[in-house]
């Protein structure tokens, strides 16, 4: 089914707030490189910031269902379970990184340029990350991992750190490097090992 016209707006501003940035992408620019109006625009949002929010919205449904299918993907290959898929993240990441429109995280640019928590478009960021560990932790259980919650967690920070060196781009192996950390964590809390995992940290 074709896309509305306010679908439309929204996909395309994605486009083009990916490329240049939230606060650097004026109305002017944004109306000229989308093709519409900005009275049209308006017509569909009240403000910028309004549609920034759904901007985000449908980066969220996208990237999630993208990078869970690819974790799916690739960590089923040959025969893979749960924990070939936590660390197939870290692959379909670096896939990612080496695309020629890799432009960074659109979320870790929402919360750096509207720092306010309790901006919408930052909470509307937050959200995302919010949404992404709830499924993330569903997997880890499957995996049978000791302390998911905490599990969970760690491979977020690997996660969200690869994407933070792959962004400033002074580490081109940043998704393998992050891998290789996760292979470690998900090694130690294995519960096929026969030793429990000692630890003084507060959960």
């Amino acid at each position: 089914m074709r896309p509305s016209k306010r679908e439309e707006l929204i996909e395309k501003s994605l486009f083009v707030f990916d490329q240049n940035g939230f606060h650097a992408t004026g109305m002017d620019l944004l109306s000229a490189e989308i093709g519409m109006s900005k009275t049209s625009i308006y017509n569909h949002f009240r403000t910028k910031e309004d549609l920034i929010v759904e901007v985000l919205r449908l980066q969220d449904e996208q990237f999630r269902n993208w990078l869970l299918r690819r974790m799916y993907d690739l960590g089923t290959a040959n025969h893979g379970g749960p924990r070939e898929q936590l660390l197939a993240m870290y692959d379909a990441l670096d896939e990612w990184f080496n695309h020629d429109n890799f432009n960074g995280c659109l979320f870790l640019k929402a919360t750096g340029e509207y720092s306010e928590h309790d901006h919408p478009i930052h909470r509307q960021a937050i959200e995302h990350a919010e949404m992404f560990e709830i499924q993330l932790l569903a997997l880890v259980k499957k995996a049978s991992l000791r302390l998911p919650e905490l599990v969970t967690r760690q491979l977020l920070i690997l996660k969200d750190g690869a994407i933070s060196a792959a962004q400033v781009g002074h580490i081109k192996s940043a998704a393998k490097d992050a891998k290789y950390a996760a292979q470690c964590l998900i090694d130690t809390h294995d519960t096929s090992k026969r030793k429990p995992v000692q630890t003084s940290f507060a959960f």
